[in-house]
């Protein structure tokens, strides 16, 4: 009993170190005073001005359209991908597999800054589209490694029986092969829309004059003081990130108990 009372305690312990920073952001979005150093009263002043600050309101814009786009594209290209390196043969699977952790292990500054040469290599105008397409590139390797590990569950002669009933390959990809490896794209879609959104040294370097994210404009911001507005975006987006998982959790619930 103490044994199981002490693993409790380092559980309590390791998610007060997670969540504290959050929660203590929170309570400060509801702070006075602009410094977080010191609390005046309770107020809503801080979310009245992020939704009157348009600079803020497009930096968030364009970071959501920016992640849904990169991220829907790279989910189709990573999921292609992966059913390609799947059918290789062991030793051009292993090269590939090899190539593409390279991105993935390769510092991000290292990535930004080859995306950018390419990009002057090949004379294109650095604005929206360049961000778009090094977010593609940024986040394609992370859908491959999720869709790969279900690709490899799949039952072999899956396939081979698909199309001995008579099915086109399409129609194989479409209703067999795309059902079997949907865990692995939905993981792969998430991590790629979070990876996008919280990317910033990649950003940076693949943006253009007069477009902006909300990494940008919140390291433009740290150098003359972080306002507290960003304090309430961030309570707005944890709290909406919170309910969507709740709603998740429960719709598969249901789900389980409508099979059992």
């Amino acid at each position: 009993m103490v044994k199981n009372l002490s693993k409790k305690i380092y559980l309590a312990l390791i998610y007060i170190f997670l969540y504290a920073p959050i929660i203590f952001l929170i309570i400060f979005s509801f702070n006075s005073e602009k410094s977080s150093a010191k609390w005046g009263h309770f107020t809503l002043d801080w979310y009245s001005a992020l939704f009157n600050d348009d600079r803020i309101l497009k930096a968030l814009s364009n970071t959501v359209t920016v992640a849904i786009v990169a991220s829907l594209i790279s989910t189709i290209l990573g999921t292609l991908s992966a059913i390609g390196i799947n059918n290789m043969n062991t030793w051009l699977k292993k090269v590939t597999l090899n190539i593409n952790y390279l991105p993935i292990i390769n510092p991000d500054i290292v990535t930004a800054i080859s995306l950018m040469t390419l990009f002057i290599f090949f004379k294109v105008t650095f604005g929206y589209t360049t961000l778009i397409l090094a977010h593609i590139v940024f986040c394609t390797p992370y859908v491959i490694i999720s869709v790969l590990p279900k690709l490899k569950q799949m039952p072999e002669d899956i396939i081979k029986a698909s199309y001995d009933l008579g099915a086109t390959p399409m129609y194989t990809f479409i209703k067999v092969i795309l059902p079997q490896i949907k865990p692995g794209i939905l993981a792969g879609l998430l991590i790629a829309f979070t990876m996008s959104i919280d990317d910033f040294v990649i950003s940076f370097f693949n943006v253009g004059s007069g477009v902006t994210n909300l990494s940008i404009e919140i390291f433009s911001m740290a150098r003359r003081g972080v306002s507290p507005t960003i304090n309430a975006l961030s309570t707005l987006m944890f709290i909406t990130i919170f309910l969507l998982l709740i709603l998740a959790n429960k719709k598969s619930l249901t789900k389980n108990k409508e099979v059992n």
